[in-house]
């Protein structure tokens, strides 16, 4: 795809360089082949591990990291070896940013960012933040951080990186779909508060725009639908564009608004077997028990997580019809360990699929109906094209 043409030439460039250095450096250590290590015996025995630990001790020539330091490096790199994207142990700098982040203020540029197919990818800019004014969109692909290049880092490792002083700035290069070549933007670093709930009433029609599911996401949802209650309109629109998530008890509370006491909202499974399945079901709330009216969801590739958890119970029960993009596809649950030294966990515990048994996971929650996003900054036109098909309807 072109937009990807001048980040594959990077990242061909990259691998020749490599392997290159690997080839020379190949040639010196077939002079040292005789290593006196024999080999382990099972694929339990560590001692390969503590004779390179052993050999580095002895022969590395300048200053070494700390105990904690290897330590921590040890750490790490039992959990990458795991191959999951969302599953990283967090030394204590990174801890500290991701504890902050999910309070639901800090300093940064305000966009959420994760990865897919190995590349940092920018899931959503928050509403009115520091990445969404500097041009930063869903999709956008993160290659260089002040000029450093990030690849191989890990996800945390490189949010750490954008994240500064307060009133700094930051440069990002990144790669863009239907751009030829790749873009500089610069950001400049604010405390930033993470919205939650806005609204608005367009026509006959009540908008919500839920921007995050934190720790107080349901409580101020729930105050937006006692709004849209007193408002006596019959039309709900709920914006979950650029939403990327939190967490998953805000979602099935929300739910429990819409979805009557024992409908499934979402099953989770630990393991491949059915036996390994948890369902979550709706608690039934009474809000709007006795009113009437009709709801639309609208989605793009920003919505993830706990809204694609929230849009397809809504549209797995067919409560609400789904309208906009597919959304991002990110179908794990995760759980976060406070660990001793000021450090943490998060690990991958579970996936989870649709009331229906959909796994989402890189493939998103279809629209019902689809409606593209438009590059115009001045006017939604998805938003106005939403609104005109909830009327005509």
């Amino acid at each position: 795809m072109n937009f990807l043409k001048h980040l594959y030439r990077q990242l061909s460039v990259r691998n020749i360089v490599f392997a290159a250095t690997f080839f020379i450096l190949g040639v010196l250590f077939v002079q040292h082949t005789n290593t006196g290590y024999s080999g382990a015996e099972n694929e339990n025995d560590f001692d390969l591990f503590w004779y390179v630990y052993d050999t580095l001790e002895k022969k590395y020539p300048f200053e070494e990291p700390s105990q904690k330091d290897k330590m921590f490096g040890a750490i790490r790199g039992l959990v990458d070896s795991y191959g999951d994207d969302y599953s990283a142990f967090l030394p204590p700098n990174e801890s500290t940013f991701f504890t902050q982040t999910i309070s639901g203020e800090f300093g940064g540029i305000g966009a959420e960012i994760g990865v897919e197919s190995g590349y940092l990818v920018v899931i959503a800019p928050l509403k009115n933040s520091p990445a969404e004014r500097a041009g930063i969109v869903a999709g956008d692909i993160i290659t260089h951080v002040d000029g450093v290049d990030i690849a191989g880092k890990t996800l945390d490792g490189a949010i750490s990186l954008i994240r500064g002083e307060v009133g700094s700035s930051v440069e990002l290069e990144i790669v863009r779909f239907h751009e030829e070549e790749p873009l500089t933007l610069t950001v400049q670093r604010e405390t930033v508060h993470i919205p939650i709930v806005n609204t608005e009433t367009i026509e006959d029609v009540f908008v919500i725009h839920l921007y995050n599911f934190n720790e107080s996401s349901d409580k101020e949802f729930e105050q937006a639908l006692v709004a849209f209650k007193e408002s006596g309109s019959k039309k709900l629109l709920l914006d979950l564009r650029n939403n990327p998530g939190g967490f998953l008890d805000s979602a099935i509370n929300m739910a429990s608004f819409f979805l009557p006491q024992g409908s499934i909202v979402l099953r989770e499974r630990n393991g491949t077997e059915m036996e390994d399945e948890r369902l979550y079901r709706s608690t039934g709330k009474t809000l709007l028990m006795d009113y009437p009216f009709d709801m639309m969801v609208l989605i793009n590739g920003g919505s993830a997580s706990a809204s694609e958890i929230l849009a397809g119970a809504l549209k797995d029960h067919h409560y609400a019809t789904i309208v906009g993009e597919t959304s991002f596809g990110k179908g794990s649950v995760q759980e976060f360990l406070s660990l001793p030294e000021d450090t943490s966990l998060k690990i991958t515990v579970a996936q989870w699929l649709t009331p229906d048994g959909d796994q989402i996971s890189k493939k998103g929650i279809e629209p019902d109906t689809y409606i593209p996003s438009s590059n115009a900054s001045d006017v939604d036109t998805q938003l106005l094209q939403a609104l005109q098909l909830f009327n005509n309807n």
